[in-house]
């Protein structure tokens, strides 16, 4: 067990307290039509249920700038604390979702990105190319995944231990963390 891993554990056992509640968003045109099937959106719900969160909404969107952006609006109306994307964050023609999240956020936070580029460098040379970021948009934190389910997972859990204290940060709610 890394020193890094150890650390993320502890923020995790100290600030779980808060029941997270998610949302999930799949990004895809191929998706969205029904032509490819979506694996990404099953893999994070997995995750965040591993992760002792509650996953309250899904939905599959094509790569358009004004679906994703009504669909993050949505679930954070619904009260989701935590909105996951997956897809839409590399460099192709189709790739909008960190251009929709810019448009609408309240704020970004580099340091959520930067970490999932640098730890995902460690796994695949192409994750100079990720797009992967993390914002808030009204009262929720969203995060922007890659595509590839094992590349979302894993970079969900490579920042997983700050996500509770961000949560309770974009929901304004007191926090110790």
């Amino acid at each position: 067990m890394t020193a890094r891993t150890k650390a993320n554990d502890l923020v995790k056992r100290r600030c779980n307290k808060v029941q997270i509640e998610v949302g999930i968003i799949t990004i895809s045109d191929r998706a969205s039509a029904g032509e490819y099937e979506d694996l990404g959106g099953p893999a994070l719900k997995q995750a965040a249920q591993k992760n002792g969160w509650q996953v309250i909404s899904e939905a599959i969107v094509p790569d358009d700038a004004e679906r994703i952006q009504d669909a993050i609006r949505s679930f954070s109306e619904r009260g989701c604390g935590l909105i996951l994307t997956t897809g839409g964050t590399g460099i192709g023609p189709r790739d909008v979702t960190p251009e929709a999240i810019r448009a609408i956020m309240r704020s970004e936070i580099p340091g959520f990105g930067e970490v999932m580029r640098a730890e995902s460098m460690k796994i695949t040379p192409n994750a100079i190319l990720s797009r992967s970021l993390a914002a808030i948009v009204d009262l929720s934190l969203v995060i922007a995944l890659p595509g590839k389910p094992s590349g979302a997972v894993e970079c969900l859990g490579f920042i997983s231990g700050a996500i509770s204290h961000a949560v309770a940060l974009a929901q304004r709610k007191p926090t110790t963390c």
